[in-house]
């Protein structure tokens, strides 16, 4: 597998942790009471911290020879 291949599915990893993300904040927001709302959106924020880091490293990390 080419660095290029690999840095595209890292990328997309890290794409689907955003999407993930919105998901879990709009559950929380309006679906969930609680306990569990407050899981939910701990738990999209550490999602898009991490989708964040993944895309930001991606993008800094320059072309590919």
């Amino acid at each position: 597998m080419s660095l290029s291949l690999l840095k595209m599915w890292i990328s997309f990893a890290g794409i689907i942790l955003m999407f993930l993300a919105v998901g879990l904040i709009l559950l929380s927001r309006h679906k969930l009471n609680g306990i569990f709302s407050v899981v939910a959106a701990v738990l999209a924020y550490a999602c898009m911290i991490v989708g964040g880091i993944i895309i930001a490293y991606i993008v800094l990390s320059g072309p590919t020879s």
